[in-house]
């Protein structure tokens, strides 16, 4: 299991499109992957889940992968939040 905090710089935060790009994203993978906000989880293969949290733009979540292609996962997830500033 690997965890990485990111900042989500996107303008709309993780709502409409940044989440439905993130989902499309993890589901990709084998891996287990769950973001945390403000004291929640949600699978991020799950747009409800991803949509539930209400993160917003400049906040810190985590990510969290667990599973065989874990360590690729959680750089993918990282690099696309990363990506989301210029929606």
């Amino acid at each position: 299991m690997v965890s990485r905090e990111v900042i989500v710089k996107s303008p709309t935060g993780l709502h409409a499109r940044p989440a439905t790009l993130l989902v499309k994203k993890a589901s990709s993978f084998k891996s287990d992957l769950s973001i945390e906000f403000d004291g929640k989880k949600a699978n991020i293969k799950s747009l409800i889940g991803v949509l539930s949290l209400g993160v917003t733009k400049n906040s810190t979540v985590k990510i969290t992968a667990s599973g065989d292609d874990e360590s690729l996962a959680i750089e993918e997830i990282i690099k696309l939040i990363n990506s989301l500033e210029t929606l």
